[in-house]
């Protein structure tokens, strides 16, 4: 799972970042609304978490532009603004949680996967690719009924492969939905993933076609 995490307060951003790394969730930071508007562009996030206060404005003024962007995304906001009138304005402002500080990081856990599990979101999270079925939920897969070990940059890159299977898919686009932002990429390094991918799919009868120059596609061979 990718998640949009968009707050100014480094420290928390930090300490955010770290356990839900460990929860094997990726975050993408960003601190202010235009940078937000900006990293959801390329519709890679499952969920966006937004602090309420930013230095250029309140992340509720944007929920709509972020949804235009991205149809259907979650959205938890995180504020000190805490009473029951603030955490109403969020609701109807089209959050789907809002969160007060301080918070226990398990429970913004617990708040992510329960959005994730709501039947909106249920609906549509199995894909299935000749023998191949991946889990857009919790990012599980499964190669002829047997469950593929994978790790989870295989995880993010197999998720965009088979949401655009039978389509080429772009190379940058592939490194923008599979690295974070601050991540540095070897040149070699995407090539790695999908050449491990492609081994690991074998027995499912899918192949990922290198398309020279401009990218990958992932179809099923029978």
């Amino acid at each position: 799972m990718r998640i949009l995490l968009v707050e100014d307060e480094l420290d928390l951003a930090r300490a955010l970042i770290s356990a839900l790394e460990r929860h094997d969730i990726l975050v993408d930071h960003v601190s202010t609304l235009e940078m937000a508007l900006e990293a959801v562009e390329n519709a890679v996030h499952s969920i966006a978490v937004l602090d309420r206060k930013l230095p250029d404005g309140d992340s509720l003024t944007i929920i709509p532009q972020l949804r235009r962007a991205q149809s259907g995304l979650p959205i938890i906001v995180l504020s000190a603004l805490g009473s029951p009138e603030h955490r109403i304005e969020g609701l109807e402002t089209g959050a789907d949680d809002y969160l007060a500080k301080p918070f226990v990081v398990d429970e913004l856990v617990a708040r992510i996967r329960a959005l994730m599990r709501r039947p909106a979101m249920i609906a549509d999270m199995g894909i299935t690719v000749g023998k191949l079925t991946f889990n857009l939920g919790d990012g599980t897969a499964t190669a002829a009924g047997e469950p593929m070990t994978l790790t989870r940059r295989e995880v993010l890159a197999l998720e965009v492969l088979v949401r655009r299977a039978g389509r080429t898919v772009a190379r940058s686009a592939l490194e923008e939905a599979v690295y974070g932002f601050d991540d540095e990429i070897a040149s070699n390094t995407l090539d790695a993933h999908i050449s491990r991918l492609r081994r690991k799919l074998a027995p499912a009868n899918v192949e990922i076609h290198s398309i020279r120059g401009i990218g990958y596609l992932l179809r099923a061979t029978s």
